[in-house]
């Protein structure tokens, strides 16, 4: 870990990544007790002692990560992703540390944050102080990042009737503790903050629900931030009844079965319907990997039709094609061609938003790449990974577009299977190698996954 000066120029503007962002909005709003992101000697204090250096507790790293090559400076203007500026850095420390460069130093607001869906319900600690209806009772806060059902509602009634009872001894029975519910809602996705509001009649009376971006969910980060909002007590992820878990949960929603009464309310179930319907009707991303010449833009193109012939609305993304219209003017550098499969992975997401389909068809060569398309995705459907794992020698003895002919000339720098590596995947929910089997046979193998999966009949 190195930290070095930092000369004067002047503001530079970086839109940070999401949970830096969210650190950005929780020290604007006051939720933490903190002027600004945090240097070397406070980030080791936090890791090490779980206290600031002025020796008050707080467990959260409040970091602000950058690009290597940032330019120095004094200030930093950080915007949101939609290039609206939030807030001034005012830099007092750059630093390293695994490779990776921060800054530190104050924030000042610029403009009031208006990026990220439930914009009216993302409250900041001083909102819900206005808004409560007994300020002087105790404060049950519970934070969550999934929908609320009988058994979590149950634990948020007696949780807040104990807390009233330990405050309030003259008159037990009576006696009350109001509830704030801190909903972990990314700025890009809604559908754990409309899950929650369905069960809001469920909750004790004057119940404020909130959303708040969080920057990763661990109980030390939910504790923290529910005291920046005043709680007197925290409820963290209420408990679901283990005999019925997120498993069992989603698979009664894919195949289209109703949730038991006995462990969610019905409103909450209408939602969760809502959001995933049976898979004939959500959203999926079917994805091809392999090397070049492996047969997956042919395989695909079958399996679109196939799929289109069943009445599903399609769209082929293939390789070549998005590179002359989506991904035009990247190169071949690492960098660019992750750039290239996260543009596929923007379209693929949003085409399963609408409950279409999407086939994908790109080399897709590196893991972690792959992992970010499959995570977009899966926020709003379904994602069947296909591997074309036809061999590299296979897959040069066609070479039709002579392209591993002028890689091992050295015409094409960073060819994958040549001079760049292909990363297996350990993840693919079907595996074919075209060297055996005819176009027609692996399109059917895919066309069988899909249908045992019940995404076509």
């Amino acid at each position: 870990m190195t930290s070095t000066s930092v000369d004067s120029s002047e503001p530079v503007e970086i839109t940070p990544d999401s949970a830096a962002l969210a650190h950005v909005e929780l020290l604007l709003n006051g939720a933490y007790p903190l002027s600004g992101f945090m240097g070397r000697a406070e980030v080791a204090s936090v890791r090490e002692h779980g206290r600031l250096v002025d020796g008050r507790p707080w467990s959260i790293p409040v970091v602000l990560p950058v690009p290597s090559d940032l330019p120095r400076g004094d200030a930093v203007t950080l915007t949101d992703p939609e290039g609206a500026p939030l807030a001034r850095l005012a830099v007092t420390e750059r630093w390293r540390e695994s490779g990776v460069t921060y800054l530190a130093g104050p924030v000042t607001t610029i403009e009031r944050p208006a990026h990220g869906v439930f914009r009216r319900l993302r409250l900041s600690p001083g909102d819900v102080r206005e808004r409560r209806q007994r300020p002087s009772d105790p404060l049950l806060c519970v934070v969550t990042s999934t929908p609320l059902h009988h058994s979590a509602l149950a634990e948020i009634h007696a949780a807040a009737h104990h807390l009233a009872e330990e405050t309030d001894t003259r008159t037990p029975t009576s006696a009350t503790a109001e509830v704030l519910v801190l909903v972990d809602t990314p700025f890009h996705d809604e559908r754990t903050m409309h899950a929650v509001l369905a069960a809001r009649s469920h909750l004790p009376a004057g119940t404020q629900v909130v959303a708040v971006a969080l920057p990763e969910y661990t109980p030390e980060t939910a504790v923290g931030v529910a005291q920046g909002f005043g709680a007197s007590r925290t409820l963290v992820e209420p408990v679901e009844r283990p005999e019925f878990g997120q498993a069992e949960l989603h698979r009664m929603l894919a195949h289209g079965k109703p949730l038991p009464g006995w462990f969610t309310p019905p409103e909450v179930a209408d939602e969760l319907a809502r959001q995933w319907p049976p898979r004939p009707n959500r959203g999926l991303t079917v994805f091809f990997t392999g090397l070049s010449g492996s047969g997956k833009s042919t395989i695909a193109r079958g399996v679109s039709d196939r799929i289109r012939e069943s009445g599903r609305p399609v769209t082929l993304l293939d390789g070549d094609v998005v590179r002359r219209m989506l991904s035009k003017g990247l190169s071949f550098s690492k960098e660019d061609r992750d750039a290239n499969i996260r543009r596929i992975g923007f379209v693929a997401a949003e085409i399963a938003r609408h409950g279409g389909v999407a086939v994908c068809a790109p080399i897709a060569p590196y893991a972690a790449t792959r992992a970010e398309v499959r995570a977009m995705v899966e926020r709003h459907g379904d994602f069947v990974l296909v591997h074309v794992a036809t061999p590299l020698a296979e897959c040069e003895s066609r070479d039709r577009k002579g392209l591993y002919a002028k890689a091992r000339a050295g015409v094409i720098p960073e060819f994958t299977g040549v001079s760049d590596p292909y990363e297996v995947p350990d993840d693919a929910d079907l595996t074919v190698d075209t060297t055996e089997i005819s176009v027609d046979h692996a399109v059917d193998l895919v066309l069988d996954t899909l249908r045992s999966g019940g995404w076509v009949a």
